[in-house]
């Protein structure tokens, strides 16, 4: 089999196999939805422009969660596990298995954020159209690269037990400083100033290109940067893991 038709079909099997978990399904679809109703409907409904802006960001925190915690988390975990010994012995590339990974928590970041979405589309004035969601779903892909690779940097580094935690310290302040949860105009001096140069902002701000009509080349030059930063990160973390358990 190919690399391609290698990485298909393990990452039908591990969506399958995540899918029978409703103690990772639901919280992972539905959570950033939740959080976005709790803290940002209010605000959202007030008027259209509002509304764009904060959905985006909350898709952008959705999809940033199963980043972070399906590489992370998962990767952290399986490493010692029996059975990861024993797919390291399986004539299947690391390039099949990652591409696997990435296509099944793109499915469930996707979900996530389409939750996000119609929770807004019922509740909100928002105001996007066809064309302009498509945009969107593009550039929910291409920001969600330096995420995957922050994830699996956190994997290959974090043990199984400080990987829940690393991920969830960094999830919620990176989402707090790039002014996912509230506008950035609203942060405190000192995070106002750092936000610009987070991963988070920078996605942000390129989903927020689309309602504004703005260029996204500069956040998409600084998702590039910390891209290869933290692709030079996983790798090295991968050889040392490799290093370590199967020299």
């Amino acid at each position: 089999m190919t690399t391609l038709a290698l990485a298909r079909s393990h990452a039908r099997l591990q969506t399958l196999f995540l899918l029978r978990l409703p103690a990772y399904v639901v919280p992972t679809v539905t959570f950033p939805a939740m959080f976005y109703a709790l803290f940002d409907l209010s605000y959202a409904r007030a008027q259209a422009a509002i509304a764009d802006e904060t959905t985006l960001a909350f898709v952008a925190f959705a999809v940033i969660g199963v980043a972070l915690y399906q590489f992370g988390v998962g990767i952290a975990q399986e490493r010692g596990r029996p059975w990861e010994r024993y797919l390291r012995t399986l004539p299947v590339s690391t390039a099949s298995r990652f591409i696997a990974r990435i296509a099944s928590a793109l499915a469930f970041a996707v979900l996530a954020a389409a939750f996000v979405a119609v929770v807004a589309r019922v509740f909100t004035p928002i105001d996007l159209s066809a064309a302009a969601w498509l945009r969107v779903l593009l550039y929910t892909v291409l920001g969600a690269v330096p995420f995957v690779l922050i994830g699996i940097t956190i994997g290959y580094w974090a043990s199984a037990q400080a990987a829940v935690p690393i991920a969830t310290a960094i999830n919620l302040l990176l989402a707090y400083g790039g002014g996912l949860w509230i506008p950035p105009s609203y942060l405190p001096g000192l995070v106002a100033h750092i936000s610009p140069y987070l991963p988070t902002r920078q996605f942000a701000e390129l989903l927020w290109s689309v309602p504004r009509g703005s260029d996204p080349a500069h956040a998409i030059a600084v998702l590039a940067a910390y891209a290869a930063v933290f692709f030079a990160l996983a790798s090295i973390g991968y050889r040392r893991d490799e290093r370590r358990r199967y020299a």
